[in-house]
């Protein structure tokens, strides 16, 4: 059977990671399976280093197809096309798309013109905000898919509720896990650690990725401050990207945040590198709900700068505290976190390290079935 594993950006690749090393390893022990991994992108994409490839034990993407555009429309379809031409060039049974890109859509869509079966990883996931263009995608991703495959139960009422069969939902558990659990014992204490003379449990990691909350640099202005402010002596480090790190950097110099003299801003971190600063911290601040499940895994107490997160099992179970991008709150729930006044927390349900496995057995034995 033929697989192929579809990639938006960086990120999927985290995602799909485990899911790639299963079907390799199935196929060295005989079995009859192969897979590529087609990336929307460019080969020479800046966001795709070769340590990003070594760090999760995959190869580089078999087939690129060089879509490149700021504007999602046009994205959509170019992708569309592309990917067309792809499927109608290679024999495949099986199309696996992940979160929810406007390119993982246009996959969705393309695959099931083709009438090929399409499994959606991540699925279930909903802010509930129908102007985020994700949520679109959200909505058409699993409205089209064959196999729903989620994180949680959360996940699985979600998909039920707007109508999937309960046959075609997996509650398989989280893919970001199984990497934290393969690589846990490959971690690389990064450069910086030493160079800011940083010691385990006596630092806060902060990361930015939201537009909306970046575009605001008043109120960003403000809770960066109320941050610093109840940090206090400790130190922030700050792994930032692009625009986060120009804005955070602009507000830094502009004299309008305090406590600037604890915050780090430094270049973004590999994989690796990036999982050992989070499992060695006090706490991470961040806008992301990947960054909150690696908190969670880890036991480390996380504040998300967010009202809703669509992993609510890291704040039910886990570490996660949500305080909107309100500084008052933030500057409270960081005090907290300095002085180890933190909630109970558990690891959630499936966070076992075997969702790819689960995944791919299903996949070949919904296939399996089909051509019987």
């Amino acid at each position: 059977m033929n697989i192929c594993v579809f990639v938006g950006a960086r990120p999927n690749f985290i995602k799909v990671a485990p899911v790639l090393r299963v079907v390799a390893a199935q196929r060295e022990q005989g079995a009859d399976i192969d897979c590529q991994l087609v990336f929307a992108g460019c080969p020479d994409d800046a966001t795709l280093e070769d340590s990003l490839f070594d760090d999760l034990q995959i190869s580089r993407p078999d087939v690129c197809l060089g879509v490149e555009s700021d504007n999602l429309n046009e994205l959509t379809g170019q992708v569309m096309a592309a990917f067309e031409t792809y499927l109608q060039n290679h024999p495949t049974d099986a199309v696996i798309v992940v979160d929810d890109l406007a390119s993982t859509m246009a996959a969705a869509i393309v695959t099931k013109k083709q009438g090929l079966l399409l499994a959606h990883l991540s699925a279930g996931t909903r802010s509930f905000d129908i102007t985020m263009p994700k949520e679109i995608n959200r909505l058409v991703i699993d409205g089209l898919s064959d196999l729903l495959f989620t994180a949680g139960m959360s996940n699985n009422s979600i998909a039920n509720r707007e109508g999937a069969e309960q046959s075609k939902v997996y509650m398989v558990g989280n893919l970001l896990i199984d990497n934290l659990r393969y690589n846990r014992t490959r971690l690389r204490k990064p450069k910086l650690f030493d160079d800011l003379k940083l010691s385990s449990g006596q630092y806060i990691v902060f990361t930015l990725n939201r537009k909306k909350l970046i575009g605001d640099t008043e109120n960003l202005g403000s809770m960066l401050s109320a941050m610093l402010r109840a940090a206090g002596d400790m130190p922030v480090v700050a792994p930032l990207r692009d625009n986060a790190a120009k804005v955070v950097k602009s507000l830094a110099d502009s004299g309008k945040l305090d406590r600037c003299d604890n915050l780090h801003i430094v270049e973004p971190l590999n994989f690796l590198e990036f999982s050992y600063l989070m499992a060695n911290a006090r706490g991470v601040v961040t806008d992301s709900g990947n960054v909150a499940e690696e908190a969670t895994f880890n036991a480390v107490p996380c504040i998300t700068l967010n009202s809703y997160t669509e992993h609510i099992e890291t704040v039910k179970v886990g570490t996660n505290v949500l305080v909107g991008e309100d500084a008052e709150r933030l500057c409270e729930a960081v005090g907290d976190m300095v002085c180890g006044n933190w909630k109970p927390s558990a690891i959630p349900d499936r966070w076992d390290g075997r969702t790819a496995e689960r995944i791919v057995q299903t996949i070949c034995n919904v296939l399996s079935q089909s051509h019987k």
